[in-house]
């Protein structure tokens, strides 16, 4: 029993060190961009992309998709993680990402690794659902904005409505207990890390209805 722990303690650490690994900054830092002084500093994927172009900005999704993925799927399917484990095994390489251990504790948004946790322990099901869902909040967006870009803000606004759906879709197929708490703190850790844009775009609508005083 204490092997099994031991064990189980050290799967935890290696799933953390893989979402540690901050791939789309280092790429980003290969082609002399430096994430942390773009756009909001963010140095995930999907700042790569707008800084480095998307033939880059995909190669670090799918890379940042792969240490949430590769590992855990491994470890998942072939029972070596039971349920009892599941849950601190499957939130280490989203945990890592956003406070990554090679990074100063100060990371991503931890959007493409939550794709690689969900679709190996849901077998993509989840992750495609969450994937459908920001698509149509998008289009939506773009329809409402008359097809002008969506602000970053309202994209980390998005994201968290996204994950609240996607908790909602859970429920109604009666997901086990250990998936919703790993929803409740990847939600958490999403709310974390976008926390400055939800609190720009709640000033920005806020401001916009309060009356001129003369």
């Amino acid at each position: 029993m204490a092997e099994n722990n031991w064990m189980m303690i050290i799967f935890i650490l290696v799933e953390y060190i893989c979402g540690s690994l901050m791939f789309s900054y280092w790429l980003g830092l290969i082609v002399k961009k430096d994430l942390k002084a773009i756009g909001d500093g963010n140095p995930g994927a999907f700042n790569l992309w707008h800084a480095a172009g998307y033939k880059l900005g995909i190669l670090g999704v799918i890379l940042d998709f792969m240490k949430g993925y590769l590992p855990l799927v491994f470890l998942y399917e072939s029972g070596v993680v039971n349920n009892n484990f599941l849950i601190p095994v499957a939130l280490a390489p989203i945990f890592g990402h956003v406070f990554p251990v090679f990074h100063k504790f100060k990371g991503g948004k931890a959007i493409a690794v939550t794709f690689g946790v969900w679709s190996a322990i849901t077998r993509f099901q989840v992750s495609l659902i969450f994937a459908l869902i920001l698509a149509v909040f998008q289009l939506a967006a773009r329809i409402i904005k008359k097809g002008k870009g969506v602000s970053s803000e309202a994209d980390g606004v998005m994201v968290v409505a996204g994950m609240i759906l996607l908790g909602l879709y859970m429920k109604v197929l009666n997901f086990p207990g250990s998936y919703f708490i790993i929803w409740f703190f990847n939600l958490v850790v999403f709310i974390y890390a976008n926390r400055g844009k939800l609190y720009k775009f709640y000033k920005e609508k806020t401001d916009k209805g309060i009356p001129y005083r003369y």
